[in-house]
């Protein structure tokens, strides 16, 4: 038996077979067997060896090309982990993804509109091409898998504070009609053709804040304000585009930067912003606080609403003392069911919308928001923690840790939308791709004065 046993000796080294014994029919159909279990060991041996090349590769290209540096001094900002975001797990992060693919469509469309591009604007871009492949309606778990693969969570605060700020705006639903009638009597304004707006210094990030113009002659002068805009000086030019019942309505309209006209018909007329005549946003609330007419803690767009209706005349001279006065266009490409339309050129997303500072951040990036908020009632605080994203922007939104919550149209989202004025923790979620870590730190806050009165100064943000 010993002398017919079959005795098969396999070297692999080199792919080389070696059979020796008397069974040659059963030894080559091993010997078959054999040759493609080494092939298969060259297989793998040949991807672990492109494996670590690629990575050898991209340690040099990391050394010769480091990541881009996060900055942003003039805020705190601070790395955390996702599992420090209370509420994170909880989010419904497909919603929040739907939001975010929209504004990835203008971000591979068009290039940065800062030169020299930002460097969170080149990573975004990256991570929209990824979102894409992902498709537009991904599971829950896929969804938060994604934000939490590409992008790493940043604490954000201003230096000197703590928290950030928050304050809501809604699209507000009102009585117009086409033509003027005695019931009808507030015109909105369409841009006129003699406004010029300045544009920001070549370089510069777009301001918040842009000077306007009107030609008087060879000179550029500062363009009307809204008391000789409301005196007529752009009356009989045929600059309407429709006429509200309530003055207040118009006023409103203008902070809010949109409005939906519902017509006598019932047709609704869908308007968004088209341009600004360049004077000051001074927020009304604030002189009525100031006036000790309404109280700081009481202050809201319903309570300014309120005096405005109970005091026509000194209501009319309080919307005066805010010089600034926008210009509306009809929004020929919304739906029925679009929000409005925000600065990113996008409708908005009620409760997941945001505007900011844009002389800051860049369209499309995603905050987690954690605030307790007046949501249901001005005595009641309600938890919110929810993934935004930055669509939109607004002449009083400034600073690194300062969001405006886009509530939605009608009067139920108005109120809510007027009674926020309250801090909130701000977690910006930066594409992986940049480094915070490399960033200066951000220079130390002025000591609070021992007389500084305490809590927020929120009639500041008031309408």
């Amino acid at each position: 038996m010993r002398a017919t046993t079959l005795t098969i000796l396999t070297v692999l080294t080199a792919g080389l077979i070696v059979l020796t014994g008397p069974a040659f029919p059963l030894a080559g159909a091993l010997s078959g067997a054999a040759r493609a279990e080494a092939a298969t060991h060259r297989a793998e041996a040949e991807k672990r060896a492109k494996r670590s090349a690629h990575r050898r590769e991209a340690r040099q290209h990391a050394r010769k090309h480091p990541a881009p540096v996060f900055r942003m001094p003039q805020a705190f900002i601070e790395p955390i982990s996702f599992d420090r975001m209370t509420g994170w797990a909880e989010d419904d992060h497909a919603v929040a993804f739907a939001t975010f693919r929209k504004s990835c469509r203008p971000i591979l469309q068009g290039g940065d509109p800062v030169r020299p591009g930002r460097p969170v604007f080149g990573a975004l871009r990256e991570v929209c091409q990824r979102a894409e492949r992902l498709g537009s309606h991904p599971s829950e778990t896929a969804a938060k898998h994604f934000f939490e693969k590409e992008f790493r969570p940043i604490l954000i605060a201003p230096a000197e504070s703590t928290h950030g700020f928050l304050t809501g705006y809604y699209e507000p639903e009102v009585e117009g009609s086409l033509t003027r009638t005695d019931e009808y009597a507030s015109p909105l304004y369409r841009r006129p053709p003699d406004l010029v707006i300045t544009a920001p210094k070549k370089g510069a990030p777009p301001s918040n804040k842009g000077e306007a113009f009107r030609r008087d002659g060879r000179e550029l002068v500062p363009y009307y304000d809204r008391a000789e805009i409301e005196d007529g000086a752009l009356a009989d030019r045929k600059l309407e585009i429709a006429w509200l019942k309530d003055p207040a309505d118009a006023f409103f309209a203008h902070i809010q930067g949109s409005v939906r006209v519902r017509l006598p018909d019932g047709g609704v007329l869908r308007l968004n912003y088209d341009g600004h005549n360049g004077q000051n946003y001074t927020p009304v609330g604030r002189i009525l606080v100031e006036r000790n007419i309404i109280p700081r803690e009481k202050i809201s767009m319903d309570a300014i609403r309120a005096y405005i209706a109970e005091n026509p005349e000194a209501g009319k001279e309080l919307m005066r003392q805010n010089k600034s006065y926008v210009f509306f266009r009809v929004a020929h490409e919304l739906k029925a069911d679009d929000g409005a339309v925000g600065a990113q050129g996008l409708p908005l997303t009620a409760g997941r919308s945001i505007a900011v500072d844009r002389q800051l951040h860049v369209y499309g990036t995603p905050f987690f928001i954690d605030a307790e908020l007046p949501l249901e009632s001005a005595d009641k605080l309600s938890t919110f923690r929810r993934l935004m994203i930055a669509q939109d922007t607004g002449s009083a939104i400034i600073g690194p840790a300062r969001a405006d919550i886009f509530f939605g149209a009608g009067k139920e989202a108005g109120s809510i939308a007027g009674r926020l004025q309250h801090p909130g923790r701000f977690v910006m979620l930066l594409p992986r791709r940049l480094d915070p870590s490399l960033a200066p730190a951000p220079p130390l806050p002025r000591p609070r004065p021992a007389d500084a009165p305490k809590g927020d100064a929120t009639a500041e943000t008031s309408p």
